[in-house]
């Protein structure tokens, strides 16, 4: 894992979450309590302060949030770009940790809705490629 990957999968993850045009607090509290669960056992990797760098998914969606950063398709192409560029990175373990994570924000509130639901087969395009 790196750095750069954790931070793009911040800008996924925010992507999906703002597919509807708004962030809702169950959605990110959501995602904390993934990375927790399933992020923070990928590897050992630390940022500068000694802090799992899993952590740094939770702090670009928060960022993003405070900014009330709107263009969610950036994002997401951002993200793309970088899977692109690291294909290596992206094993199958990832993959579907990936499509997990981002299911259950899309579902986190009020289930997943039509916006939502285009982004995760975008999503899912991407990764079997």
């Amino acid at each position: 894992m790196t750095h750069k990957l954790y931070q793009n999968l911040g800008k996924l993850f925010y992507a999906m979450a703002s597919a509807d045009d708004s962030v809702n607090k169950a959605e990110f509290d959501k995602l904390k309590v993934l990375v927790k669960k399933h992020w923070l056992n990928l590897d050992n990797l630390e940022d500068d302060y000694g802090s799992d760098a899993a952590y740094e998914i939770e702090i670009v969606f928060d960022w993003l949030k405070s900014q009330k950063y709107t263009d969610n398709d950036r994002c997401f192409n951002d993200f793309v770009a970088y899977k692109n560029s690291q294909p290596h990175l992206f094993t199958p373990k990832l993959k579907k940790l990936i499509l997990k994570t981002a299911n259950a924000i899309a579902a986190a509130f009020s289930g997943i809705n039509k916006s939502e639901l285009i982004m995760m087969a975008k999503l899912d395009l991407e990764l079997k490629k």
